[in-house]
């Protein structure tokens, strides 16, 4: 991470933990192409997909632009990741603040939730370009704070309930779980700065969930 939190992100991995690459930043062909891949991954960075079995229109793209019909394994991690920051990717509210400038940086007198505000999916930000904001009236936007509140809230995401707030270690830490994304899980524990999510999951997107609901 550099200064500005809302910058993008230098990005590392590992096959053994103790060696690590640097994965060079998701482009919008990046995104797409890995939409069309569908199972587990290999665990082989070097690991190709044959397009032409998968999707024969982006193989054709492909061809036609004078490259071979295939992804590297390496190349949809990076898209998975950038996925899975950009959907579930989440902060308690408060816990950045964006400068006159436009940067992002942590907020200093950020203390951490209550227990009753931190109960509440409005409470949490996705980190990311907000979408839903922009398309909010001049009214709804009236009591909104713009250096803390410049970010989409969870409480509108779609479909309705693909989060789940719990309390856990009796009522200590808030422990909210994605339900689009099997494996996300985010962690605050109220009334202090501790915060952040990790995610352990196939890299497979639950597209079924609309139905599971």
């Amino acid at each position: 991470l550099g200064p500005d939190r809302a910058a993008p992100r230098s990005r590392l991995y590992s096959l053994n933990c103790l060696d690590w690459s640097l994965l060079t930043p998701a482009t919008k062909e990046m995104l797409a192409l890995a939409e069309q891949l569908k199972g587990r991954f290999q665990g082989d960075p070097s690991f190709e997909y044959n397009l032409a079995e998968i999707n024969a229109e982006a193989a054709a793209r492909l061809t036609e632009g004078g490259r071979e019909p295939v992804i590297k394994e390496e190349v949809r991690l990076i898209a998975t990741i950038e996925q899975i920051d950009r959907e579930v990717g989440i902060v308690p509210r408060g816990a950045f603040v964006k400068t006159p400038l436009g940067s992002v940086h942590e907020n200093r007198h950020f203390e951490g939730l209550s227990l009753l505000e931190a109960k509440k999916l409005s409470s949490y930000f996705h980190f990311t370009e907000p979408v839903n904001l922009k398309n909010k009236t001049l009214l709804e936007k009236a009591n909104l704070d713009p250096s803390t509140d410049f970010l989409d809230s969870l409480e509108h995401d779609i479909p309705q309930g693909s989060w789940s707030i719990q309390l856990e270690k009796g009522g200590t830490v808030v422990v909210v779980r994605s339900l689009l994304w099997l494996g996300l899980t985010f962690y605050h524990v109220p009334m202090t700065k501790q915060f952040g999510y990790v995610y352990f999951g196939t890299g497979e997107k639950n597209l079924d969930l609309p139905f599971m609901l």
